[in-house]
């Protein structure tokens, strides 16, 4: 598995009240849920970029402002057509 560096200030975890690890956590997970957001990445990919279940990565989309869900106007008719 290949491997991404980002640099951040120290003082950031120190800001948002997090551990260094909690922080690079959180981060990883934003990056996963984005590239899912934007179709680049299906939601079990984007889960084991994670290093979470598909399932637990589905349920918190959500905390990251993403739906879990992403339908096209043609499968929301189909879905609700009689």
């Amino acid at each position: 598995m290949r491997m991404i560096e980002i640099e951040y200030p120290d003082f950031i975890p120190a800001v948002l009240n997090q551990s260094n690890e909690t922080f690079e956590q959180e981060a990883r997970f934003a990056l996963a849920v984005k590239l899912f957001e934007m179709g680049r990445l299906t939601s079990g990919q984007a889960a084991r970029m994670a290093k979470v279940s598909r399932v637990r990565f589905l349920l918190e989309c959500n905390r990251y402002g993403a739906s879990s869900v992403q339908w096209d106007q043609e499968e929301i008719n189909a879905e609700f057509s009689e």
